[in-house]
């Protein structure tokens, strides 16, 4: 049964786009933020990005996911209903994986996918209704906060929720511990979170992933700039910028960025504002970091987790790390 979709928006309307580019542009170091990125073609590049031999985050999650699907779905069931709560879900390819154990071992719950492009949750419920049409399917259009305490309002039921992908490297790390202080705060004692994280490993590993050979990662870059320019009426001229990715193994956190080729001044309708770049300046897009197994249990312990198992690939470069709300 597909139940599309509730809607709780509010971050990707056009206002609130303008209002993220003007700010993050205006700023001595510019940023842009990557939330932006997932827009239909966004979301089309970086399903490529996942396809690609350098991209081996993916590979190493389906992986762990497709190797451990009974004893995750066990651990997620306990022989009670519970809400499946997919943070960014996008294309669900790899929560599929679990959909369809669960679905198999005929586990009580509901999926209830979670992402701000509603094109992506309007292929996804159109994908479930054709591949699993048992499992009943909600779909929430929006930012993560507002899904979450929309069904903690409104579904009491026990919650597993699920942040996979290494999303939470996207955050710097004291935005990453509020990120999981809020889950945890909409959640309640024994439910789960079964979270994604890149593992440090080899620096040039890292860096061919998000710089690779065939050009995907800076066409997804770039593609911001085409969206300012399509939903807000930008003039950025998408040659005169290049994509610059960097990785520094002491802080773990790889950077990317778009480099502006020379000195230039960009008009964006929607801000009503015009930019100056230097030549060579560059807007910050995207942080990935990748953490230590040691890390991973600090952040989950100051955000009132506690790690229940681990999941991880035979050459520990990726781990889906379960927490239990304690």
């Amino acid at each position: 049964m597909i139940e599309l979709s509730r809607k709780l928006d509010g971050s990707n309307d056009t206002e609130t786009f303008a209002r993220d580019v003007a700010e993050g542009l205006s700023q001595h170091q510019k940023t842009l933020p990557s939330r932006y990125f997932y827009d239909a073609a966004g979301s089309r590049l970086f399903q490529e990005i996942m396809a690609l031999p350098e991209y081996y985050l993916t590979r190493c999650e389906f992986k762990v996911l497709t190797e451990n699907r009974q004893e995750i779905a066990r651990h997620f069931a306990k022989d009670s209903f519970f809400h499946l709560i997919d943070l960014g879900a996008g294309d669900a390819l790899k929560t599929k994986i679990l959909l369809r154990e669960l679905d198999r071992q005929q586990s009580s719950f509901d999926y209830v996918p979670v992402d701000i492009s509603g094109d992506a949750m309007r292929q996804l419920s159109s994908s479930l209704q054709q591949e699993m049409p048992a499992v009943r399917v909600q779909a929430v259009v929006g930012e993560y906060f507002p899904a979450l305490e929309w069904l903690h309002e409104n579904k009491p039921e026990r919650k597993v929720v699920l942040f996979l992908g290494s999303n939470i490297g996207n955050f710097k790390p004291d935005e990453g511990r509020n990120f999981l202080k809020t889950i945890c705060s909409y959640l309640n004692p024994g439910d789960k979170l079964l979270l994604g994280v890149d593992l440090r490993k080899d620096p040039d590993t890292i860096l061919s992933a998000y710089n690779d050979t065939s050009g995907v990662t800076a066409e997804f870059n770039l593609n911001l700039l085409r969206r300012i320019n399509a939903e807000l009426g930008g003039e950025f001229d998408i040659a005169q910028f290049q994509h610059y990715p960097i990785y520094n193994p002491q802080e773990g956190v790889m950077r990317s960025f778009l480099v502006s080729r020379k000195e230039q001044e960009v008009y964006i309708r929607d801000t009503g504002r015009t930019f100056h770049f230097d030549a060579w300046e560059a807007i910050h897009t995207e942080n990935s970091h990748k953490y230590s197994m040691q890390q991973v249990e600090e952040l989950g312990k100051a955000c009132g987790f506690r790690v229940e198992t681990l999941f991880q690939d035979v050459a520990c470069r990726f781990a889906d790390v379960l927490f239990t709300v304690t």
